[in-house]
């Protein structure tokens, strides 16, 4: 669950996920002084998550000050919809880049500032654009292997 929210929302929202698990209806007020924090800061906290539709909320108005007071429920039945989101995302992006390294030629820098294809690499005359070392001929069989490798355990846990 916390590797889910750390990828949508940041690392930093961890300890307000923490405090929000299992309960309901909690104003952002009780939730910035539960985890010490600003209410400003917990507000955006919770916006990532309402942008990844991991908390729901409800609003009323304070009758002595007029305001409206937000209070925050998680959702955590959508992690594993959100989880199988981001693996095909991630299954999406490494098919695109086994395409990428079969159908390209790359170039290393020796000194390792840079990887070009072969196209930005003539265009360089095979001279690393940040060192001016000349570039060698990347041999990608092992990153095509792990990328492949990578792709199949996925697909298992998309399937």
């Amino acid at each position: 669950m916390e590797d889910v929210v750390e990828e949508v929302a940041g690392e930093d929202v961890l300890p307000l996920v923490r405090a929000l698990k299992n309960k309901k209806n909690i104003s952002e007020f009780k939730l910035a002084e539960m985890i010490s924090q600003e209410v400003n800061i917990i507000r955006n906290m919770l916006y990532r998550l309402h942008q990844a539709n991991l908390v729901t909320f409800t609003r009323r108005k304070d009758k002595k000050k007029g305001w409206y007071i937000y209070y925050w429920t998680f959702r955590i039945k959508q992690i594993k919809y959100l989880a199988m989101s981001l693996r095909k995302t991630r299954l999406e992006k490494l098919k695109d880049r086994l395409n990428r390294e079969k159908e390209s030629c790359f170039f290393l820098c020796p000194n390792g500032c840079m990887r070009l294809d072969f196209e930005q690499a003539i265009s360089f005359e095979f001279k690393c654009p940040e060192c001016a070392t000349i570039m060698n001929q990347e041999h990608n069989e092992k990153k095509i292997k792990d990328v492949e490798e990578e792709i199949r355990s996925i697909e298992k846990e998309v399937v």
